[in-house]
């Protein structure tokens, strides 16, 4: 049986966190998108649960904080099990703990009540594209389909059927060790951190609702070959051995297995099809980073295909996707692997181990790990010439206008450009007029007294809240404008917004 075909701009394949803020990201920007979900129900398991303060502070910027409350700090961060202070400069320093399960339904709801249509149990089966459409084939409780869109993004994990069916290749390698990890009720072990036996490694910690999370691994035990989901007795088998505690007369709720397999795609960008999360990099999710890198890899994209299919931006921006985010993955995936060797190695790893415990002692070797860790140092090249701000995340300030008091945060709320002006020179608000037509705001503001100014008398900030110019002449303000927002006085065609 065969569906009607359905047209719409942009498919986002995977309902994860991901697919779910590229959504969001793409509507905000004003273009059409369909996410398609071969599973027929949101997950409810706590899979990634880190939130990092680069994360944080976009959500901040999206103004998703306060549905999201105030959840539970996640205790001190770890490099490879080492402790590692991960505060910095962001109001939302070090970690939170939020279930995936919980994220997914705050991104699910932001996205389509801003007007993304979701359809699950469709699982795709087949891709082609064209010069001008990519096609998808589909199929839905058995009934094929066929999806028609302009771009097509895979979010659909490690294992993406867009990245295979889209001729991406892969490189790297697959796992050589592993940790089991289990979501276990009705136990109750001591909380352990990262604990070295001499069998093993050792983590758990007891989380909200009474629920156990435990991670084990057995010292030159390598990765199993895996196409299901390690069974319970594994678990327990290599718990007893490693810490000589029983965990059998517990209920598992979720039961889980990665390793440190270590991959990248060649490119993010592949004509009309594009990847993003898991399924443009497969790392092993130790301190969090995967998700996060992820997220930040949708809020990069999102902005620049909504103006490419808005009008206002070419193809030069949206191979800026790639240009700018695959250093970032590679440079992540590079400290996940460092993490790996410190954290799976038996006593053969000891000495590095001392020597790195001496390294992160020295203050300029933890901010700058914690800064890698929370997202916070992720610059993009800023070109020659540039004020060294130029290419980093803006950073949270407390501003105020005529009329209000506000920051650098809340402007963004809507996915736009903005233009904060401290300086006072009216020719920086004449040079941005131009843009300001939906695509850039111009915000004249002042520092409120007693508090910290910005590094910047004027700045401009891409809506994925990175910095574009700082500090620079009108005529060099305006040759930002037109590479990040396109020419001057243009109207953007109509994307079903």
């Amino acid at each position: 049986m065969t569906a009607p075909a359905l047209d719409t701009p942009v498919v986002v394949v995977g309902a994860g966190p991901v697919g779910l803020m590229l959504a969001g990201e793409l509507r905000l920007g004003g273009a059409e998108v369909t996410v398609l979900e071969q599973r027929p129900a949101p997950t409810t398991e706590s899979r990634a649960s880190t939130l990092h303060a680069r994360t944080m502070d976009i959500l901040h910027q999206r103004g998703l904080l306060t549905e999201l409350g105030d959840p539970p700090r996640g205790g001190p961060g770890h490099f490879g099990g080492m402790r590692l202070d991960l505060s910095g400069p962001s109001p939302h320093s070090g970690q939170w703990k939020v279930p995936q399960a919980r994220t997914e339904a705050l991104l699910a709801r932001w996205a389509t009540g801003l007007g993304a249509r979701i359809l699950r149990g469709h699982r795709l089966v087949g891709l082609t594209q064209t010069g001008d459409h990519v096609r998808a084939d589909v199929v839905a409780d058995g009934v094929h389909r066929t999806v028609r869109a302009r771009y097509l993004i895979g979010c659909d994990g490690e294992t993406s059927t867009v990245r295979e069916l889209g001729g991406f290749a892969f490189p790297g390698h697959d796992a050589t060790k592993e940790l089991l990890r289990a979501d276990v009720a009705d136990v109750t072990v001591p909380d352990r951190r990262f604990e070295r036996h001499p069998g093993g490694l050792a983590i758990a910690s007891r989380g909200p609702g009474g629920i156990t999370r435990v991670m084990v691994h057995r010292y030159g035990t390598p990765a199993a070959p895996r196409t299901t989901d390690p069974t319970f007795e594994e678990v327990t088998a290599a718990w007893k051995h490693v810490t000589g505690e029983d965990l059998t007369h517990g209920r598992p709720l979720w039961l889980n297995a990665f390793g440190n397999a270590c991959r990248q795609a060649d490119r993010y960008r592949n004509g009309r099809i594009l990847l993003a999360g898991d399924a443009a990099h497969h790392q092993m999710p130790v301190g969090g980073q995967a998700l996060n890198l992820g997220l930040h890899d949708a809020v990069n994209l999102g902005w620049k295909l909504a103006a490419h299919l808005g009008g206002t931006a070419g193809d030069g921006l949206l191979d800026s996707y790639h240009d700018e985010r695959h250093p970032v993955g590679a440079r992540i995936l590079g400290n996940i692997t460092a993490q790996a060797l410190l954290l799976l190695g038996g006593p053969e790893v000891e000495p590095l181990r001392a020597v790195f415990g001496e390294l992160l002692a020295l203050p300029e070797a933890r901010t700058h790990l914690a800064a890698m860790i929370s997202g916070l140092d992720h610059a993009y090249p800023p070109g020659p010439g540039h004020h060294p701000l130029v290419g980093t995340p803006v950073r949270h300030h407390a501003l105020r206008t005529t009329t209000e008091a506000t920051d650098t945060f809340a402007p963004l709320q809507a996915g736009r450009g903005l233009l904060v002006d401290l300086s006072g020179d009216p020719a920086l608000a004449t040079c941005a007029a131009p843009w300001a037509d939906g695509r850039v705001r111009v915000l004249r503001a002042s520092v409120p007294p007693g508090t910290a100014p910005p590094a910047f008398t004027a700045a401009l900030v891409r809506p994925d809240g990175h910095l574009a110019w700082a500090d620079g002449t009108p005529d060099s303000l305006a040759a930002a404008l037109r590479r990040w927002f396109g020419p001057p006085h243009v109207s953007p065609r109509a994307t079903g917004r």
